[in-house]
């Protein structure tokens, strides 16, 4: 550490005059009692840091320096080094915004400009910024003659601010001793919750990160005062058996073991402080209070996987280190509490492509807390997993990334994207976009596949929204040979065996041979000839004469629902929860609605499919699905994997794009007509 201009003139004094009095120092140097005693302060820092002994103020306002100093000093370190630097603008504003939470008198202009030591111009400038921040956080700032400055609003706000604002101060250069000064905060009470926190970790088989560690006892002891000064905590929407069940409850019990007079909702305020707080590691991490937390972290993690198109390694240690940071930002995030962690905006090309993923794969989570993840908080986690990919030697930067262009709509280009990821799953599929948003895109991509042409420096395929089985294998060799200049199963396995026999001992030839020939042949075999013996569905097989149902209208939507998929039922096809599941879903599908008035309600086939089956309800006059559509069609689909009804669902597109055969459906007069209709589109 280093002293300050004004600090280090003051120990210059006393190590040269060392029988001169504060009153004699402040006349000398012109500074105040109290900025004698933050130099002071500081001095004595320093000297520890440097193992000397501190310097002693007599009551008389003398000064006792021990012999040791005076040696050190005079001798090997007659320059002490200076803290010649200035005070940012944000940094002031930290600083008056703590001085703002914690001074026990009135604040004005002139305490700002002293402890800062600006000019009352910039002071003013400075306090509408710390308005501007303030804005954040619901806050303002009010000033009266009778009680100076202060800070108004919700005291929950005033604690997120108080919490957020301390360890931006402790990042500060010499931030401790200026909280320490600001706050009159004594080493003896920094150091006792220190010890308080540490019983806490050995109680909960845990340990906090050492930012954390740093920040949490000047954290509770400024709550503490706020609390003892009737800041109570605002009532906030936490249910009482949803902390009070933690450890952490128990272990806030413990912390303040000798503060009789703390109401329980400031209990669990410094209870969910201790859950949002990140820790190192642990022992027992998840217990009952989260029941699905583990398996809505999995699911995000599988589906991080299958958009990366890896397979991450040691994935249950992984977990684990994805699950110490999500259980305190599960708390953070569901009760606003997020934002005391700074991510640098200057991120790798690669870095943004993964954190991209990792925002596409959070569904998960965002199921499990209700509130959406907030953007440090997804960076966060893609740094975790960037740097176990990095571990692994893993990396998307040398895989081809490929963006999907369709101006078809939101439900045509997202099928067009599915079935393309299914026929390339070597490619990273970064988007579906409309030309518009293709136009503003900006993350790296190498190749575009679309059903019309674009201005593009990228290699563009040109692709049909609805691929055959012929279309898909010629597409897959074109871009195969565009991109490689080969066909995977070209590839001769013998020749390609000798060549590593010449650099390497091959110690199994024949296992070899045979890892290389599924190798080579696997996306071929599972992206293109996948169950050519298999016959096609058409649409008419599907929705028979006895899986239409024909109404004027219904109620609600789930009605809806319920009526059409009533035949599957019957039929066996599907079982009961397979409609309580598409209930359920519809309003979290964006792909829900293929085109006017026309929807397809559907669900996972583990919720219930027994066979491959469509059923269809005809509405004369159409259900309010949102305020924007209208629904007059409603297609129950039961799929069963991901092949078998694709070819129907390709012909059901086609009809959905037809106003005029839409309409004819919603007119019809029978079943039959419904049917025939049906039937024209189900031509190879």
């Amino acid at each position: 550490m280093s002293l300050n201009d004004r600090s280090k003139k003051i120990l210059d004094e006393l190590v040269s005059n060392p029988s001169i009095t504060s009153t004699a120092l402040e006349k000398k140097y012109n500074v105040t009692r109290r900025q004698l005693g933050y130099s002071f302060n500081k001095i004595n820092d320093w000297l520890m840091s440097k193992n000397l002994p501190v310097i002693e103020r007599t009551r008389q306002g003398h000064f006792i320096i021990n012999q040791s100093v005076f040696t050190r000093l005079n001798g090997e370190e007659k320059s002490v080094p200076v803290d010649t630097s200035l005070l940012s603008e944000n940094q002031r504003v930290h600083l008056i915004i703590m001085m703002l939470l914690s001074y026990k008198e009135e604040l004005s202009l002139s305490h700002f400009t002293i402890e800062l030591d600006v000019s009352k111009n910039t002071v003013l400038s400075d306090l509408k910024q710390v308005q501007n921040y303030l804005s954040d956080y619901d806050l303002i700032i009010r000033y009266s003659r009778k009680s100076g400055y202060l800070i108004e609003g919700k005291e929950f706000q005033v604690r997120k601010l108080l919490i957020h604002v301390t360890y931006q101060l402790l990042q500060m250069n010499n931030g401790k001793n200026r909280i320490k000064e600001l706050t009159s905060i004594q080493r003896e009470n920094v150091n006792e919750f220190t010890k308080r926190i540490e019983k806490v970790e050995n109680k909960l088989n845990l340990k906090f990160t050492d930012e954390k560690m740093e920040t949490m006892p000047y954290v509770l002891i400024l709550l503490l005062r706020r609390i003892e000064k009737g800041n109570e905590i605002d009532s906030f929407s936490i249910e009482y058996e949803e902390l009070s069940d933690t450890k952490e409850y128990l272990a806030t019990e413990e912390i303040l073991y000798d503060f009789k007079e703390i109401p329980v909702a400031e209990r669990l305020f410094i209870t969910l402080h201790l859950l949002t707080t990140n820790v190192y590691s642990s022992e027992f991490l998840i217990e009952e209070s989260i029941p699905n937390l583990v398996p809505a972290t999995d699911n995000m993690l599988r589906l991080f996987e299958k958009s990366a198109c890896i397979y991450l390694q040691d994935r249950e240690l992984l977990m684990d280190k994805l699950l110490q940071h999500i259980k305190p930002a599960y708390y953070r995030i569901k009760y606003q509490l997020t934002g005391t962690v700074t991510i640098q905006d200057s991120l790798s090309k690669e870095f943004k492509e993964l954190h991209h993923l990792v925002k596409r794969s959070i569904g998960p989570l965002v199921d499990l807390i209700g509130n959406e993840i907030p953007e440090s908080e997804t960076t966060y986690i893609t740094m975790l997993i960037g740097g176990w990919m990095t571990r692994q030697g893993d990396s998307i930067d040398k895989k081809v990334k490929a963006i999907v262009v369709c101006p078809q709509g939101v439900s045509v280009s997202k099928l067009m994207f599915n079935e393309l990821r299914e026929l390339f799953p070597e490619f990273i599929f970064l988007d579906s976009l409309s030309v518009r948003e293709f136009l503003s895109y900006k993350l790296e991509y190498d190749i575009v596949f679309s059903p019309t042409f674009l201005e593009t420096e990228k290699t563009l395929f040109i692709s049909r929204a609805f691929l055959g089985r012929e279309e898909k294998y010629r597409l897959r060799k074109q871009v195969m040979l565009e991109l490689h200049g080969y066909i995977p199963n070209d590839i001769n396995v013998t020749h390609l065996i000798d060549i590593i026999n010449n650099y390497a001992v091959i110690e199994n030839k024949k296992a070899l041979t045979e890892e290389l020939h599924m190798y080579i042949n696997r996306d071929e075999a599972s992206s293109v000839k996948q169950d050519v013996d298999l016959k096609d569905i058409n649409l008419d097989e599907l929705i028979t004469q006895q899986n239409i149902t024909v109404r004027s209208s219904v109620k609600t939507w789930d009605e809806a629902i319920r009526v059409s998929a009533q035949p599957l039922v019957e039929s066996g096809k599907i079982n009961p929860e397979y409609v309580e599941a598409m209930i359920n879903q519809y309003d979290k599908d964006p792909y829900i609605v293929i085109g006017p008035n026309i929807a397809i309600p559907h669900a996972a086939p583990e919720e219930g499919v027994n066979e491959v089956g469509m059923s269809l309800l005809r509405l004369k006059e159409g259900i309010n699905f949102t305020a924007d559509y209208s629904i007059n069609l409603v297609i129950v689909i039961a799929a069963v994997d991901k092949q078998q009804h694709i070819h129907a669902l390709m012909q059901l597109m086609k009809l959905s794009g037809s106003e005029k055969d839409r309409n004819r459906m919603i007119n019809a007069d029978s079943i039959k007509e419904i049917h025939n209709i049906i039937q024209s589109y189900s031509i190879d």
